[in-house]
């Protein structure tokens, strides 16, 4: 007869940021905001956005802000400036020289 294992709380491993004075003050601000340790408040968003980051690279899906999504959009409807190169590489492609 097998007995069943708890399973033990993984292991934690430490992880030091250098940040300036400012981002250490946001982050200070948002965790309290939460009601929550600076610690706590990192490595909810952090690891949290992380795994958003790999499921989405594993989809083969490119999240965007809205910023983003408008600055792509924009990037998009202008007609594109060739260099010099690519033009020769076109006539080469084409036969033309």
């Amino acid at each position: 007869m097998s007995r069943l294992r708890r399973k033990k709380p993984s292991p934690t491993s430490p992880l030091m940021v250098r940040l300036d004075v400012r981002g250490k003050a946001v982050l200070k601000e948002a965790a309290e905001l939460r009601g929550i340790s600076v610690s706590d408040y990192v490595r909810t968003v952090t690891v949290g956005q992380a795994r958003r980051e790999v499921a989405a690279a594993r989809e083969q899906v490119i999240a965007m802000t809205p910023d983003e999504q408008l600055a792509f959009w924009q990037a998009l409807q202008e007609p594109a400036s060739l260099t010099p190169k690519q033009r020769e590489l076109g006539r080469l492609m084409r036969g033309e020289l």
